[in-house]
């Protein structure tokens, strides 16, 4: 296998000029989307360039590699260094700590659960959700579980900064009847459901649903009920070695999601962005340093 000095986004840039126009097409998504282009099958790789699935191994032969499972192999290597070396690396932070050790296993488990996530996350469908979000003719909505509620929380508190009409219905019992009165068919509903999934987020899913409302669920990999009536659905892995569930993948999904409704709506975003720090300084809100 080629161990180039290089990184192999790195490694690809500089074979450019030598591609054909299929090879550069395909060059160029795996660019634009690295590392996560790479860590799908062969066919989604290929589906979603645009191109066939030997162009795919052709670039990966002409990049030096034996064909696309060597090539993925690199890039998963990479990326798994990426990772883990900050956090696993016993010299780093736990130096002489057994590999037993608690430290140690969970966060494998972590790592292991994000590259479990990302490689089963369909590209198109992100896309389309990110898309759903950044329109701004719909409204949004966000709605978690007992454990989840803060991460739907997180996500309005950002998601308020990127764009207007964006709201976080209470997890407190009773909240989502009278949230459903303000929603509309064509608005966003996120919902969170992870085990043990919960009665309320059912129900608030599919009365959405039968509104018309665009129901986006993020759920675990053993997939919430809600999933029936969900138009997409983000699956994260959860399982750690705890009493409780890792939100760790699931946190990475709703961050990246929030960069790319942000990338989508940086005109309106940065100027909102721009009045909030003007809101922010009149207000004195944040400590100045010393």
């Amino acid at each position: 296998m080629p161990k180039p000095a290089a990184t192999v986004e790195q490694h690809i840039k500089a074979s450019f000029d030598g591609l054909t126009r299929t090879e550069r097409q395909l060059a160029n998504h795996i660019t634009r989307h690295y590392p996560v282009a790479m860590l799908g099958s062969i066919t989604a790789l290929a589906k979603a360039a645009e191109v066939s699935t030997p162009t795919v191994v052709r670039l990966a032969q002409k990049l030096g590699y034996k064909g696309y499972p060597d090539f993925q192999a690199v890039v998963r290597s990479e990326v798994e260094e990426r990772l883990v070396s900050p956090i696993a690396k016993h010299d780093r932070w736990a130096e002489g700590a057994p590999d037993a050790h608690i430290l140690n296993r969970f966060a494998d488990t972590v790592v292991g659960n994000l590259q479990a996530t990302l490689s089963q996350i369909d590209h198109a469908e992100f896309d389309a959700v990110a898309r759903l979000m950044a329109d701004p003719a719909r409204k949004l909505f966000a709605v978690g579980g007992r454990i989840t509620h803060a991460m739907a929380d997180y996500f309005v508190t950002h998601m308020k900064v990127i764009r207007r009409d964006v709201t976080l219905i209470s997890d407190m019992p009773g909240a989502w009847p009278p949230a459903l009165i303000d929603m509309t068919a064509g608005d966003v509903l996120l919902a969170f459901d992870i085990r043990r999934y919960e009665n309320n987020v059912l129900a608030l899913v599919e009365m959405a649903a039968e509104q018309g409302v665009e129901v986006i669920l993020m759920t675990d990999q053993w997939v919430s009920p809600a999933a029936e009536h969900a138009r997409f659905r983000l699956s994260a892995h959860i399982e750690a070695p705890s009493a409780w569930d890792s939100t760790v993948a699931l946190q990475v999904l709703v961050e990246t999601l929030l960069a790319a409704v942000q990338g989508l709506t940086w005109d309106e975003t940065q100027a909102r962005m721009k009045r909030l720090e003007d809101l922010y300084a009149r207000a004195r809100f944040f400590r100045r340093s010393k």
